[in-house]
């Protein structure tokens, strides 16, 4: 007589159930290689372009008002014009935000002026212009005497204007997050023969860029 293998109801039911386990374990690891893949190529292509950071120089500066309502409280109203320059071959630059202000010995004398967000091509160059002004500016007390001093010992008033701002890498149809950039620009105004306004400069002036 044979012998008969017969297996039970239980043995067949456990073959025939769906493993979720497998199922899942497959499933996570096709998604992270998926997700691998494509960070691999977005970084490759960024190691590819490299994209530089941006230049800005200082085209024009003219102070049209810079005076002490009270010794500690200025009024000043300044006019400002940058070039910003996309040195980039293949990576365009979106500036989302762009804020610049004037400070004279790390005081501000303006209050922050927003520039509308812009789009710069690849090698693209802009003219930046904004309007920066200051209605009863809080500065030290000693803002009058340090004035005073620049234009008896230098004959030229030292003025920083710095850039906040953040902006996006354009890459064919990818755009990156958001970088936080700094610009500061210094340039020295000559006070010439007599102190009155206005007081320019048109120097070209390069800036320093950080990323």
């Amino acid at each position: 007589m044979s012998e008969i293998h017969e297996k039970s109801p239980k043995h067949c039911a456990n073959k025939k159930a769906f493993n979720f386990h497998n199922f899942n374990k497959k499933l996570y690891i096709y998604l992270s290689t998926i997700f691998l893949t494509i960070l691999s190529l977005i970084f490759l292509v960024w190691l590819i372009l490299h994209p530089t950071k941006p230049q800005f120089s200082l085209k024009e500066a003219e102070i049209n008002q810079l005076n002490l309502s009270t010794p500690s409280l200025l009024n000043s109203s300044i006019q400002l014009t940058l070039l910003s320059n996309n040195p980039n071959k293949k990576v365009g630059i979106y500036y989302d935000e762009f804020l610049i202000y004037a400070s004279y010995k790390g005081q501000k004398i303006t209050t922050e002026t927003s520039i509308s967000p812009f789009y710069e091509e690849h090698e693209e160059t802009n003219l930046v212009s904004a309007f920066l002004i200051g209605n009863l500016q809080p500065v030290a007390s000693t803002f009058a005497y340090e004035v005073q001093r620049d234009q008896g010992s230098t004959g030229k008033l030292v003025l920083n204007f710095k850039v906040m701002g953040r902006l996006r890498w354009k890459v064919g149809t990818w755009v990156s997050g958001r970088y936080r950039f700094v610009v500061n620009c210094v340039t020295f105004m000559p006070f010439g023969m007599l102190p009155s306004l206005p007081l320019s400069s048109r120097q070209g002036t390069q800036c320093s860029t950080t990323i």
